[in-house]
């Protein structure tokens, strides 16, 4: 008797993980009130990804952004002085007109109903899927939030940080440490500023490169960054491999070919290392996890309910 009750409990536990118990939102949100919302969404990113494939690190990262800011609520696509466009973490996020693509025609299709952070989630989602790594089932139901301030975006983790910092920050809003690598593995189709790295590849005498880097790879990233050059020059992350979504990445940084010194750490730092191995080993486990994480990640601080409103226009509140 106390297996079955053990057993029922367990399941209803991972019924709560798949759903994301107690966050307000649910798989087929909008089943019965728009139920093409996610079709839409899927159909408008295609477009734009079949234009410009950089679309999709763009809209994933700013996913990320919006939902380490205040929660996941839509505040990043908010426009207009001192909001957290403005704010310099921000200022080369893009994916916007993207975003507004898709809500003009959901608001042609089902008026007041689809929430732009509910777009923006969805859509990170299937930037990963258009670029070939594993879909998911996105629970949905946020509605938007009605403030963005530049002042806010002050704890969004940097190039620079340790991993100590990496899982305070993550910690913080209950992402673990297997969160914080399977998220970090985004950089697969991820690019970076040259600005970001150049301390990594030049020191202030010229040539000589952080030593912990493969040094055969330095040369490459000095030809795509060189000394003085235009530090707003963006490089891929995954080195080779930038346009796919894959465990490649994992796989530069145990060659030494970390590019931002964040990732970098996650291979050096024993308790990170082990997790990188086991993604690198096996890509079902790294789709697997990454899709896990990804959807705590997008409950971060969800508004629903009478939280919030459904936003006519994303760039601006109702």
């Amino acid at each position: 008797m106390c297996l079955v009750r053990s057993l029922f409990s367990f399941i209803v536990f991972l019924s709560c993980i798949i759903a994301v118990c107690g966050q307000g939102t649910r798989i087929g949100f909008y089943s019965t009130t728009c139920p093409n919302a996610e079709t839409i969404v899927r159909t408008t990113v295609t477009s734009h990804f079949g234009s410009d494939p950089k679309i999709a690190p763009g809209l994933l990262r700013m996913h990320f952004h919006d939902c380490f800011v205040q929660g996941c609520d839509g505040s990043v696509l908010i426009s207009g002085p001192n909001t957290e466009r403005t704010a310099g973490a921000n200022l080369n996020l893009r994916g916007f007109e993207v975003i507004d693509d898709a809500k003009t025609q959901l608001e042609a299709a089902c008026p007041g109903v689809v929430s732009c952070a509910d777009i923006l989630t969805l859509a990170a989602r299937d930037s990963i899927a258009l670029t070939k790594g594993q879909s998911w089932q996105v629970p949905t139901g946020r509605r938007d939030g009605r403030v963005s301030l530049a002042t806010n975006v002050n704890n969004l983790p940097s190039p620079s940080d340790s991993v100590v910092v990496q899982q305070r920050k993550f910690a913080a809003f209950r992402l673990n440490t297997r969160d914080l690598v399977a998220l970090v593995g985004g950089h697969t189709i991820g690019t970076a500023a040259c600005g970001f790295f150049t301390n990594r590849i030049f020191n202030t005498t010229g040539n000589r490169a952080d030593p912990t880097m493969d040094q055969t790879f330095v040369p490459d990233l000095q030809r795509l960054c060189p000394l003085n050059g235009d530090a707003s020059t963006r490089v891929d992350l995954d080195f080779g491999s930038g346009n796919t979504f894959d465990t490649s990445f994992f796989n530069n940084l145990s060659r030494g070919r970390g590019i931002l010194q964040s990732d970098h750490l996650l291979w050096t730092n024993p308790t990170t290392r082990t997790i990188v191995q086991e993604f690198l080993a096996s890509t079902d486990s790294f789709n697997a996890q990454f899709a896990r994480s990804m959807v705590r990640m997008s409950n971060i601080g969800v508004k629903t309910g009478a939280n919030g409103e459904i936003r006519r226009v994303c760039s601006t509140v109702n």
